[in-house]
């Protein structure tokens, strides 16, 4: 007599996992076959941990050396009957540089690039040479015309293309973006400029910060964004601001993906 024994297929769930980083030793976000990213030291952990292969899917790339207060990724994977308990054993294998905010369970066609609803990124300038600032600021000892840059940065909202602030030969279908924030905001030792769109263009935060300072300086006329958008050709906004003052500060999800 034979005797068949059903065996359950474990449930395959998704996850959204919340990470902050310091970009600086790191080519980026991405994987990439000769450099070392964010990703790929974060899937190495979670394999490690989960003891079966884990490919994170992240909200989007930052460059090389750019920061994170708070980036996101989704993952699947066998229910995690203890989140807790992995994100502090996570933490503790992971460098020192990246950090696990929190872990949260998704709906299964979640994901973590396309639902996202808007990314804000914060470019800090301050204004005299600072050690302890020097690693996550780009220090300008001159003075800058903060009205005019500001004006300039009104041009910026609404939906429009940005292509003039865009990574040459970037593989995009669209460079249609909606600015929604676009402002400078006084602190201390400086300058916060803020920008939120639905989505961004490589090199674009950057790029714009780059031709914002160039107005700041008295080199153009607020006006020039203007012109600027409408060549849309890079070579005619400014040179790129370091990557070291640039950080992606939020992330926006509609409240339905979560469960």
């Amino acid at each position: 007599m034979f005797i068949f024994v059903s065996k359950l297929k474990k449930r395959i769930l998704r996850y959204f996992v919340e990470i902050s980083y310091l970009g600086s030793a790191y080519h980026g976000w991405q994987r990439q076959p000769n450099a070392l990213s964010v990703q790929q030291v974060l899937e190495e952990s979670f394999t490690t941990l989960m003891s079966s292969p884990i490919e994170l899917v992240g909200a989007g790339r930052t460059d090389t050396g750019v920061h994170a207060h708070q980036m996101f990724a989704h993952f699947d994977a066998d229910p995690i009957e203890d989140q807790v308990h992995l994100i502090f054993r996570l933490n503790r294998l992971l460098p020192s540089d990246i950090s696990i905010l929190s872990l949260k369970s998704v709906k299964p066609d979640a994901h973590a690039r396309f639902d996202a609803l808007s990314r804000t990124y914060h470019y800090k300038i301050v204004n005299r040479k600072d050690v302890f600032e020097f690693s996550m600021s780009h220090s300008v000892l001159q003075p800058l015309d903060i009205e005019a840059m500001q004006k300039a940065c009104d041009l910026l909202l609404g939906t429009k293309d940005f292509q003039c602030f865009s990574k040459s030969n970037t593989d995009v279908k669209t460079f249609i973006c909606t600015v929604t924030v676009a402002k400078f905001i006084a602190i201390k030792q400086g300058l916060i400029f803020e920008i939120k769109a639905d989505r961004f263009l490589r090199n674009m935060v950057r790029a714009i910060v780059g031709t914002l300072l160039e107005i700041g300086q008295g080199k153009h006329p607020y006006t020039r964004m203007n012109e600027v958008l409408a060549s849309k050709n890079r070579s005619e906004a400014g040179p790129s601001a370091p990557a070291k003052a640039l950080s992606l500060v939020s992330i926006e999800y509609p409240e339905h993906l979560f469960v």
